[in-house]
């Protein structure tokens, strides 16, 4: 079974297309209007092995907060609908991610219940044309819109940079690992039966 969503997004601020497949080879085609953060998706993407298209018209006039933060919502209900009953998946997934100086931590648990946090501190408040306070938006915004439990600690780092790239590979490794398919599931890993 092919584990591929369609899902968009149109408002007065935002419009928005995107395409997932989980179990795919790590290729992405985006084009956000924003270099840096379509630059972090690739990340994700390519270390998640997640095939992405991720097209974004929204308010940059205004900033860049509206098209990252409904960016983030689409592509998490693409996460909750391309896992559809999430049978036979480890449902926990981890990873931490050394980049240079930068170590951060990452953890999901794809129980269906939305929580999100978050610790890290970023010095500066924009990197190429993104907002640095748009990392939690935008993560935030995906455990939410995918019902995911959804951990992100910043260990130590001070280039900026490097502290969200890592960020989004971390990202895209754990939820490789929570996504997989694991043989030994026989249905969902759940004492409830469902999640």
């Amino acid at each position: 079974m092919e584990r591929i969503a369609n899902e968009s997004r149109k408002t007065k601020e935002t419009d928005i297309e995107i395409t997932l497949n989980i179990d795919g080879a790590g290729t992405a085609e985006l084009n956000t209007g924003i270099g840096f953060f379509d630059h972090m998706l690739d990340g994700f993407a390519r270390h998640g092995f997640f095939d992405l298209k991720a097209k974004c018209k929204g308010d940059l006039k205004v900033d860049c907060h509206h098209s990252i933060e409904d960016v983030g919502i689409v592509l998490g209900k693409a996460i909750k609908n391309a896992l559809g009953d999430k049978k036979g998946i480890r449902r926990f997934g981890s990873s931490i991610i050394p980049m240079d100086e930068t170590l951060v931590l990452c953890a999901i648990d794809l129980s269906g219940r939305p929580y999100f946090a978050f610790e890290g501190e970023f010095e500066h408040d924009m990197v190429g044309d993104m907002d640095t306070q748009m990392v939690r938006e935008f993560f935030y915004s995906i455990s939410y819109a995918a019902g995911m439990n959804l951990h992100i600690k910043i260990l130590s780092g001070r280039n900026d940079h490097h502290k969200i790239e890592a960020v989004f590979k971390a990202f895209g490794r754990a939820l490789d690992e929570a996504s997989s398919i694991d043989k030994r599931v026989t249905d969902i890993l759940s004492t409830k039966g469902s999640l």
